[in-house]
């Protein structure tokens, strides 16, 4: 499918930890996408005193005065209409932290995104920068790839590779492949729009 670059690509964007800020940033900040909406995990208990506590990406979308969905699980047909409701064209994720079912996997007709910071197919899954850190890789980076029903497993589009150091600590790392993220997706996104 091609896109009609005169017209943004209405995109919903799944995040929740810290990681995905900048690339949310950066998609607030690039004008071939529409925020129709901001899908995140409920709030938790944090803290000694136990309060319920938003995510990073939730707090970021209310400041950016965006619609925010937190729906408990994605497989739940309610959530499922809220997100169809926003007539996706394109659904980007980063750190998000859930499975995602199919059926929003296919909504989209761009397809979803998912941005993760290593170089898959190594270090899949959830802790993908303290794993580099530790099995002591000389680079690490971050994928771009189209999210299928696996987990990490979909075709990669696009790469950036970034070399270590050895002395990396794990929330500095995480954050610099956060900013890393945030220019690929940018870069990558016209050619994806565009087919």
């Amino acid at each position: 499918m091609t896109h009609d670059p005169s017209l943004p690509a209405r995109t919903v964007f799944l995040g929740s930890g810290d990681f995905a800020v900048p690339i949310l940033d950066a998609l607030v900040g690039w004008p071939g996408v529409r925020l129709v909406g901001v899908v995140t995990t409920p709030a938790r208990p944090a803290g000694r005193d136990g309060a319920l506590r938003p995510t990073p990406v939730a707090l970021r979308a209310a400041e950016l005065e965006l619609p925010v969905l937190t729906p408990d699980r994605l497989r739940d047909p309610a959530a499922q209409a809220a997100i169809a409701a926003l007539a996706p064209d394109l659904a980007v994720l980063a750190d998000y932290g859930r499975i995602v079912p199919q059926t929003l996997l296919d909504l989209p007709p761009h397809g979803a995104l998912n941005l993760h910071p290593s170089l898959l197919p190594r270090h899949r899954g959830a802790t993908p920068v303290p794993a580099a850190i530790a099995a002591g890789d000389a680079e690490t980076g971050v994928s771009l790839m189209r999210m299928d029903a696996g987990i990490d497993t979909g075709p990669i589009v696009a790469q950036v590779r970034v070399t270590l150091a050895g002395d990396e600590r794990a929330p500095d790392l995480e954050a610099r492949l956060a900013r890393i993220a945030g220019e690929l997706l940018i870069a990558s996104l016209p050619g994806w729009l565009d087919g």
